[in-house]
């Protein structure tokens, strides 16, 4: 949140935080530096600003359904998870055992890589490509990566 300075945030609904505040008083031994409070607020108005949270609502669905996408052209993508720009492409070795595919997502993160997409596998098995673009990544930028992961898949099933 504070980009490299130390700031925290709790967002919650208003029904919550006031359940909260029947249970006793918040206490924070970590109060925070007029510094890092600037840095959190000026992160918070350049979100704003610059429109970065309806921002990757309409590009992270847009990247979202492209990806669904190519599962249907891929055999090796057994899901697609997440919301807004925070995703994850699952890799499978067969689709009904949904055995994970660990080596083919190393070696597919380094294959992307070399397209110039940065992309590393998560999850307990290593087999979930992480996707977690900036914010404020434009649909040109989802389209040259998605472009990539397709070559890149493409590139595999003819082996």
């Amino acid at each position: 949140m504070g980009n490299g300075q130390p700031v925290g945030a709790v967002i919650t609904r208003r029904d919550i935080a006031e359940k909260f505040a029947e249970e006793g008083s918040m206490f924070s031994s970590a109060g925070g530096s007029p510094v890092s409070c600037v840095v959190g607020l000026t992160v918070l108005d350049i979100l704003h600003e610059e429109g970065l949270q309806e921002n990757a609502r309409t590009v992270g669905g847009d990247l979202k359904a492209k990806l669904v996408t190519l599962q249907g052209r891929h055999d090796i993508i057994g899901a697609v998870h997440g919301l807004g720009l925070y995703l994850g492409v699952e890799l499978v070795r067969d689709l009904d055992t949904l055995e994970p595919a660990s080596v083919e997502a190393s070696e597919i993160c380094e294959e992307l890589l070399r397209e110039g997409c940065i992309v590393q596998p998560t999850g307990d098995y290593k087999n979930v490509l992480k996707i977690k673009p900036p914010l404020n990544i434009t649909t040109e930028s989802v389209d040259f990566f998605v472009e990539a992961l397709d070559r890149v898949l493409s590139a595999r099933s003819r082996r």
